[in-house]
């Protein structure tokens, strides 16, 4: 009886310490820094942003079907316009750079022309690197048909890391 006890009483301390650690990891991905903005910004210095920092900035929404998934997706982030004016930028184009060194160079005017999302999430989740995350670049393609090009889909960095103003 005293074994069954102490079983029992072992199950609830590694669920209690599986559920403190599972939280504990969330609240990290959080806090942890997701993308470095420097170059052509205003104040002095670079710009970090973890994840909640950029979601505080505003919300946006694309549908749209890609070359890299089957069917049409739902991705949600961050209109890069929004965070461009968030950092005081001050150049004519960005210099996106992913995890694997993949880099692309986007005109500043295709945040607002296009309005281009920093997605986070896609189908309500956030994406991990195994997925394209934690950041991608997004153009609603199917909103646009002059959307649906190499130009453009080059320019949808994922996994990014750094944007460069210039």
């Amino acid at each position: 009886m005293v074994a069954s006890m102490l079983r029992r009483i072992m199950a609830f301390i590694v669920l209690l310490l599986a559920a403190v650690a599972s939280v504990g990891a969330a609240g990290a991905a959080e806090d942890r820094v997701i993308l470095k903005i420097d170059g052509k910004i205003a104040g002095s210095g670079d710009r970090e942003f973890t994840r909640s920092q950029l979601e505080s900035l505003g919300s946006g929404e694309i549908r749209t079907s890609t070359p890299w998934h089957e069917g049409v997706q739902t991705f949600e982030g961050v209109p890069l316009d929004t965070v461009m004016r968030a950092v005081g930028a001050q150049g004519s184009k960005v210099v996106v750079v992913a995890l694997n060194q993949y880099r692309t160079e986007i005109p500043l005017t295709d945040f607002a022309d296009y309005k281009v999302l920093l997605a986070m999430k896609r189908g309500g989740q956030y994406m991990e690197v195994r997925d394209k995350g934690p950041l991608f670049v997004i153009y609603p393609f199917d909103g646009n048909p002059n959307l649906k090009s190499e130009r453009y889909y080059n320019r949808s960095a994922w996994q990014v890391r750094s944007i460069t103003v210039e």
